[in-house]
Parts: C-alpha cells; structure tokens; sequence
C-alpha cells in the first residue's frame, strides 16, 4: 500500500514538473508579445535562474569530493554547459519566434530518438528493431505537422522548426556526452555548474551583441522572466529528479508523453494557438513514437 502511494505520488510531481517545463515555451510567446528579442528574455531567463544554482553549488560543493577529477573533466564540463544549456536554449529561443508553441514541443521531445542515433554513431551501441520503427513514425509525425504548418504560415516556419530541432539536437548531445561526467561530479553539482556556465555564455553573448537596455522593457517582461526562470526551468529540473527517483526512468519515459500535450493546451488557453486536425495527428504519431522508443530500451535486435 505504501509503495502503491509513493509511485503515485511521484506520478503526480513527474506530470507537474513536466507541465511547469512546457510551460516555458508558452511564457516566452506571451514575452514576444510585449517587442522583447531573443537573447534578452534568455538573458533575463539566465539572471533569475544564476542565484539559485549558485546556492545548489555552493550546498552541494562537496559531492563525490573522493572522486579526483582532472582539468580535462573541467574542460568538458564547460563544453558541454555551453552546448546543453547555452545553444539549446538560444536556437530554442530564436526558433519560437517563427513557430507556434505546440510545435516547438514537439520537435524538442524528439531528444531521444536523436540520443539513439548518436549512442548508434558514436558509442556503437544497437537500435532494436521496435526503436528502428518507433524513430521513423516519430519523424513521419513531424513531417505531417510541418507539412500542414508550412501551407498555413509560409516557409518561415521551416526556419522555425530548424532552429527548434537545432536546440535538440544540442541537448541530446548534452545528454550524450555529460552521461560519463556526471558520475564523477555527482548530479546536483554537475547541473548546478552546467547551468552556471550557460549563465555567464548567455551573459557574455547579450553584451557583445545586443543594444537594448536591460532595463527598458515593461514590467511584464520581468515577470515572465521570472516564471521562466523559477516555474519553468529551477522548480520543475527538481520535481523531474524526484519524480524519477520514485517511479523510475522508464516509467517516467510514459509520463513525459504529457509534455507536448500540456503545451498544445496551455498554448490554446494563453495564446489562443490552434493547431489543426492534421497537426494533432501528427502530434499523436510523434508522442507514440517516442514512448516506443523510451520504453523499448532493453529490448533485444
């Protein structure tokens, strides 16, 4: 009975986190809204979220201490919080500003089936014949939803859905390349310094490239700012961990299939997006797609 609650319970905070996280594509459309760019909402992003991963560092400096690591592990620590965090976010930033916020969704929960194809290329490992078949209906899905996207708003939205996927293919060469890292710096430091890095990337980039005063924009800008930083990027990364903690990553591979579906709905609520019939299809072949994916991982070729 106990054990019956707690994998409830950790249901219940997996879907939360993971609708707070698809909510930062929504957040940052409203923050479009009021002639705010790119790389100063993720600079604001960045602001709001540097203090508390500061604090996680500081309370987690002395994880996996034992362990005696070199300036190589340093070294690709600082490539892959530029790469993770920093190119993620910026292409997924720049992207959302020619595609709706339920696209974008779907193209980033594409990460998996990328991470296999990269685990394929690089570190050999096989592709069972379900993840073969499950990776081509998921990219056939966003062929449906583009497809359609495109004859609706013209070809920006081929950009749009380029930089999107750009974002995702940076994060699942996060998820990649970190994976034997992570071990050596334990998670909540290993992330905590990522995200720092990404930080001061970000922090570097607005002021060699960006004229806008910081200070100029609406009240709501910073608001959103905010939500983005704290509701949709610190408070869900925690409720993702503990989630998974609780249930497991496989089981946690099913509740992540909420993510692009939270997105498409708070997307209609907040920004009266619609996508259409044939776009929702393809959104249901891709979401089937990955949970193959996800859930076929120990599976034989």
């Amino acid at each position: 009975m106990q054990n019956t609650k707690r994998f409830w319970y950790g249901v219940a905070i997996g879907v939360l986190g993971v609708v707070l996280f698809s909510s930062k594509a929504v957040l940052v459309k409203l923050a479009y809204r009021h002639h705010v760019d790119p790389i100063s909402m993720l600079l604001l992003r960045m602001l709001f979220a540097f203090p508390f991963y500061v604090v996680i560092a500081y309370v987690y400096r002395n994880q996996n201490k034992h362990v005696k690591l070199t300036s190589k592990d340093y070294s690709w620590l600082i490539f892959f919080g530029f790469i993770g965090y920093y190119l993620s976010s910026y292409f997924d930033f720049v992207g959302l500003t020619y595609i709706k916020a339920g696209l974008e969704r779907i193209i980033l929960f594409l990460y998996p089936t990328i991470v296999i194809l990269f685990n394929r290329l690089f570190l050999k490992q096989k592709i069972t014949k379900v993840q073969a078949g499950a990776i081509v209906m998921t990219y056939l899905g966003i062929v449906i939803a583009f497809s359609n996207e495109v004859v609706l708003t013209g070809t920006g939205a081929y950009l749009g859905g380029i930089y999107i996927l750009l974002s995702a293919l940076m994060y699942a060469s996060y998820l990649v390349g970190s994976g034997w890292l992570i071990p050596k710096f334990g998670v909540m430091r290993f992330t905590a310094y990522a995200m720092m890095i990404s930080c001061l990337c970000v922090f570097v980039h607005y002021r060699m490239t960006s004229d806008m005063d910081l200070f100029s924009f609406s009240w709501e800008v910073y608001l959103l700012g905010f939500l983005i930083a704290v509701f949709a990027t610190v408070i869900p990364s925690f409720l993702v961990s503990a989630s998974i903690k609780m249930i497991s990553s496989s089981n946690f591979a099913i509740v992540s299939g909420t993510g692009p579906i939270s997105t498409i709905v708070l997307a209609a609520l907040f920004l009266n997006e619609r996508l259409t019939w044939i776009q929702l299809f393809g959104a249901l072949v891709v979401i089937i797609g990955i949970l193959l994916v996800s859930m076929s991982k120990g599976e034989k070729a």
